[in-house]
């Protein structure tokens, strides 16, 4: 058996390889009849229109041939790049902010260690695009520069896209347009956005919302790290891949659907806690096993699970929770 798997990640010890085997085999098929559809899809002009087709393909999963040539495209980041040509360029050669080049030096040890391509002595070593891509992206966007998740999504992209450039424009797509002001110093649309998800539990999976209401606990102390990472070392990654295929098309209330999906389908066990850590330990728990291995079924689960979840519902929780956040000041 591999001990690293295609990305570079190496497996934990308690790794279940067997399930595994058995449910990437059968994947395999999957991703083989999708590739063919979408080389037709592609054929070779390498552009897509947004239609209810390239929705519905891009729901059942992007092969990795075609993965950052598609969230290049659908996201906005190639129109970006091709309208700034020799900008993230003119970015690393200008003026630095010693803070912020501090900032992103002392995270780079800490970037996925269990990643072979992040190491040190690999070559080439993804530290160095890694570091370009975010000091780049810090002089780029100042008004929220560099803060610390930004450093897992980045080399997350540049394992799919394996480009500086590219992965410096997908960065600017998320954190510019994707996630309403996740990453700011204040971090206020990541607050608010646990709160949403509060509320959204709330109507749909009541018992839940109302465990965690009995015991104290915040939602930011079990989604936080779902939010700030986007799922990124808390699911899969041919699972995040695939929920990311989604995002950069769909936009941030994949998140929503992501989360509402995992408390829901293990509602009876969340709900056999009994206090606080058992919660927090719970909320844990949901994140591994064949659920979320299931890549393929999982992802035709969140959209059906939570049901109708439209962006006019998100935008309106938006509002009333960033006001309540804001009052609270």
């Amino acid at each position: 058996f591999c001990r690293v798997d295609p990305y570079g990640f190496e497996r934990p010890e308690d790794f279940d390889y067997a399930s595994y085997e058995a449910f990437f085999s059968r994947y395999l098929v999957v991703l083989t009849r999708r590739a063919i559809k979408w080389s037709k899809l592609l054929k070779g002009n390498n552009s897509i229109q947004k239609s209810l087709k390239v929705k519905r393909y891009i729901r059942k999963g992007i092969p990795n041939e075609h993965r950052a040539l598609v969230w290049m495209i659908v996201s906005g980041a190639q129109a970006n790049m091709e309208q700034n040509p020799g900008y993230y360029h003119r970015l690393l050669e200008g003026e630095k902010n010693d803070k912020l080049v501090e900032a992103i030096k002392t995270d780079m040890n800490r970037t996925f260690p269990d990643n072979v391509k992040f190491r040190k002595t690999a070559d080439p070593c993804l530290q160095h695009t890694l570091y370009n891509v975010l000091v780049a992206y810090g002089h780029h966007n100042k008004a929220v520069g560099y803060c610390q998740g930004m450093n897992f999504i980045a080399g997350y992209l540049i394992l799919i896209t394996k480009n500086e450039e590219e992965s410096f424009w997908l960065l600017d797509a998320l954190i510019g347009r994707i996630l309403p002001d996740y990453y700011s110093p204040a971090m206020l649309g990541l607050k608010t956005d646990q709160e949403v998800l509060g509320e959204l539990v709330k109507m749909k999976v009541p018992a839940v919302a109302e465990l965690m209401e009995r015991h104290g606990v915040m939602w930011t102390l079990v989604v936080s790290r779902w939010f700030i990472c986007l799922f990124i070392d808390i699911l899969p990654v041919e699972t995040v891949l695939r929920i990311w295929d989604c995002l950069f098309y769909e936009g941030s209330k994949i998140i929503f659907r992501v989360a509402l999906t995992l408390i829901k389908q293990h509602q009876a066990f969340i709900l056999e806690a009994t206090n606080f850590p058992d919660i927090c330990d719970k909320f844990k728990q949901i994140t591994k096993g064949t659920l979320v291995t299931e890549c393929h079924s999982f992802m035709q689960k969140i959209f059906t699970d939570p049901g109708s979840l439209s962006m006019a519902t998100i935008n309106r929780l938006r509002e009333t929770c960033r006001e309540k956040l804001l009052s609270q000041g």
